[in-house]
């Protein structure tokens, strides 16, 4: 694909997809019809979703496949149907790649999402750390002692247990307790912002609220903040309160896994139970998994039946698959370009008058105010995307129009770093992007006001931006060489 993404058999990946295709579309043809249909708009796409990416015909490959076929409630050698020596296989590649490559004592990778990989952890700790007087009365040392009347108690203690989470607005993460998702409905929560001039963390206030609210779980990690996290002072601020941290590295797992993010930014050494989609950065399959250090082991193996259903083991094989890609050097080098062209990106913008939330960047994520330029977040990625720019409207901090029309733009470049853009076209597509923000006008509503979603882009600009576009990404083609 590129100089930094995995090489494969162009010959060998058509003939299967054809083939693939070609027996789908006996069944279903309009199936057929829509998957090749998405490689084609994937591949003319200037996607800079910042959760998407593009994962390797091998791991994509993978998903399809006889495994599917097979159920496999429990863990490795502890399986509730008999025939599970394959999937005990696969499973088993796929935590040990997960361990290695993160460098994690354990790894669970039967979740289906990362919200399921949260759950998850959630259960495991509320069952490791309740405190209560019926359990302790009865004994109750150890998760797998649990008595259904001790799980009755555990739910009634529910209502007392508390979450501190990064504020929405502040770039965190609608399952990191808020009302809305069944986290906020299993924990008291409250939230942690960023400082309202810098949009920066600060860690003495994270510390202060956390002794005033005094949380069960201390929540870190961020779907939409532009920096690094300090994650060893997260946990002292964790221990300080006697929380458990746990964090949620969903998006930028593929800068951890490629050791951009070390020392003290790396979750792993420092968190309780770490938690991750195997998608986004680490271009992997749609799936989630959980990292835990040994006192939690025991509890978060209890996922499936206490969270999970059967897990799908056709897509534990394509995690056991992209673990094993991303433990190649080649992944190191292609999560540092993304780092670097995000770095690129916000430059570029920043040189042409765009406001960027924290002033840039030093992950994956460029967070863009479009505010003045009179638009809304909504408006300014229907615009984009008229223009042939993927994107998608996200909060900013104390955002004054709300989570759902935004004055943000979320933009990402783990996708195009895969297809091999490097700081030349970051640039350009720097220069697009505000040559289409600088064009838009909102139109006005019946009593005259400026409304939140309607637009107009300037005569022509859109198709010529789109043409630009399509030379971008023509340049960089994805899946070079696969024919359907």
């Amino acid at each position: 694909m590129s100089d930094v993404t995995p090489s494969f058999d162009a010959s060998a990946a058509s003939t299967a997809y054809r083939s693939a295709l070609s027996v789908i579309a006996e069944v279903e043809p309009r199936v057929a019809d829509a998957i090749g249909a998405e490689l084609a708009d994937q591949r003319a796409s200037l996607k800079l979703i910042a959760s998407e990416n593009y994962a390797s015909p091998a791991v994509l490959l993978t998903m399809g496949n006889w495994l599917s076929d097979k159920y496999a409630e429990g863990t490795v050698g502890h399986r509730f149907y008999a025939g599970c020596q394959n999937v005990d296989t696969v499973e088993a590649l796929a935590a040990e790649h997960a361990r290695e490559l993160f460098g994690a004592p354990y790894a669970y990778v039967q979740p289906h999402s990362g919200i399921d990989a949260n759950l998850v952890a959630f259960w495991a700790v509320l069952a490791q750390r309740v405190e209560s007087p019926a359990l302790e009365r009865a004994g109750v040392r150890h998760v797998n002692d649990l008595t259904d009347e001790d799980w009755a108690t555990l739910r009634h203690a529910l209502g007392d247990q508390r979450m501190l989470g990064m504020s929405l607005d502040a770039g965190g993460h609608l399952t990191h307790g808020f009302r809305p998702n069944i986290s906020g409905k299993m924990f008291a929560q409250s939230s942690y912002g960023t400082d309202p001039g810098t949009g920066l963390l600060d860690y003495d206030l994270v510390a202060a609220r956390a002794r005033e609210f005094r949380p069960l779980i201390l929540m870190a990690g961020y779907s939409a903040y532009p920096r690094k996290v300090d994650f060893a002072t997260m946990r002292e601020i964790a221990d300080e309160v006697g929380a458990t941290l746990i964090v949620d590295m969903s998006h930028f797992a593929g800068l951890v896994a490629g050791k951009v993010f070390s020392g003290d930014f790396d979750p792993v050494p420092h968190a309780h139970v770490v938690t991750s989609t195997s998608h986004k950065s680490l271009r992997g399959p749609r799936g989630g998994f959980v990292l835990a250090q040994p006192e939690y082991a025991d509890a978060v193996d209890r996922g499936c039946p206490m969270v999970l259903g059967g897990p799908l083991p056709h897509v534990m094989a394509a995690k056991a698959v992209a673990f094993a890609e991303a433990r190649r050097p080649l992944f190191a080098t292609y999560a540092q370009a993304v780092v670097d062209n995000a770095v690129s990106l916000a430059d570029g913008l920043s040189r042409r008058g765009a406001r960027l939330v924290t002033g840039g960047t030093d992950n994956h994520i460029v967070l863009l105010d479009v505010s003045g330029y009179g638009l809304t977040g909504r408006q300014a990625e229907s615009a984009l995307l008229d223009a042939g720019i993927v994107t998608n409207r996200n909060a900013i901090p104390a955002d004054p129009n709300g989570a759902w029309y935004t004055s943000g733009v979320r933009l990402g470049t783990p996708a195009l770093t895969t297809r091999g853009f490097g700081a030349a076209e970051f640039d350009r597509t720097a220069e697009l992007i505000v040559d289409v923000l600088s064009n838009t006008t909102p139109t006005a509503t019946r009593d005259g006001s400026p409304s939140k979603a309607k637009y107009v882009v300037d005569g022509g600009l859109a198709e010529k931006t789109r043409a630009a576009a399509s030379e971008l990404v023509a340049a960089h083609p994805l899946y070079p060489g696969l024919e359907l």
